[in-house]
């Protein structure tokens, strides 16, 4: 197994060039250094180092060592600090904003896991623009929101934003409508649907929607609006009733009434990318474990 002064001996040595110089960086004696580095050439099976009279330097293989050997002591100096701050505070609260849909299906797992590791969470729950303002007027820690590809959100420096998830839009259609019969749509086959009345969201501004109306308006194509929800239970009722066609995230397709189809889209603009945004450069322990709790929720629906 790894011994992570092995590790620390190759950096140095990669850093100063030989053995004496390495010794003194670590403050270890010269034979402590050799002696961890052969053992990580024993527990590698090859040299990571050659000596020269003008002092040692990395093998291939000790650069590649050297590369994951590096993440390695970052990542456990990274559990040492964050273990060592919640030991100090105790019990953590976050101030934690969402959009409903994800909300619904993932907020109460987040704060089972959160719960378990001494974070508790004051949740809001509103649409996309109002979270983005509240986290960049610092009146929320972290909030779960989501945008398309080409739709950045409008945060201001020093928000960090963590990638969770790609969730794929899915074309909802009346079972019985004429394209109902088709496994996939491309964008064409989904232009093709500028005659179909349409359910769609309620809500200005929203990058769903606007990703729909830019498809059809690149192609110079109109469509007809027949009825507007935020409510995806409620838009997947409209079409089954053959109110209309829609869209909906595959994250809130959980329930599909009877009488309605959904269907991929073989175009990677119809997707939303669900982030984690908090305030400052640098997310703390807390928001990285929000982060890991909101991921492994998300894994365990999948």
């Amino acid at each position: 197994m790894l011994d992570p002064r092995q590790l620390k001996a190759l950096q140095a040595v990669a850093a100063e060039g030989s053995v004496a110089r390495a010794a003194k960086r670590l403050g270890w004696s010269q034979p402590t250094v050799d002696y961890h580095l052969r053992a990580l050439d024993a527990l590698v099976g090859h040299p990571l180092t050659e000596r020269s009279a003008r002092g040692s330097t990395l093998t291939a293989a000790g650069g590649l060592m050297l590369e994951r050997g590096s993440e390695i002591l970052a990542l456990s100096e990274r559990a040492l600090a964050d273990v060592r701050e919640f030991a100090k505070v105790g019990r953590t609260r976050l101030r934690f904003g969402s959009f409903p849909t994800a909300a619904a299906r993932l907020l109460p797992s987040i704060v089972k896991r959160l719960g378990e590791v001494g974070i508790e969470l004051d949740a809001v729950l509103e649409e996309i623009a109002p979270l983005v303002a509240r986290v960049n007027q610092h009146t929320l820690d972290a909030a779960l929101v989501y945008t398309a590809p080409g739709y950045p959100l409008p945060f201001r420096t020093g928000v960090h934003t963590t990638h969770l998830l790609t969730d794929p839009l899915l074309l909802a259609l009346p079972a019985d409508h004429g394209s109902a019969g088709r496994e996939r749509f491309t964008l064409e086959a989904l232009l093709d649907l500028d005659d179909s009345p349409w359910v769609y969201g309620a809500t200005p501004g929203d990058t769903l929607d606007e990703v729909i109306t830019d498809a059809f308006a690149d192609a110079g194509r109109r469509f007809e609006v027949a009825i507007r929800t935020d409510d995806y239970s409620v838009a997947l009722g409209m079409v089954a009733a053959g109110m209309g066609v829609g869209m909906v995230p595959q994250l809130a397709a959980e329930h599909i009434p009877p009488g309605t189809v959904l269907r991929p889209i073989d175009d990677p603009r119809f997707a939303r990318e669900i982030l984690l945004a908090a305030t400052g450069p640098h997310p703390s322990p807390a928001v990285r474990q929000l982060a890991e709790a909101v991921r492994r929720t998300i894994a365990a629906l999948s």
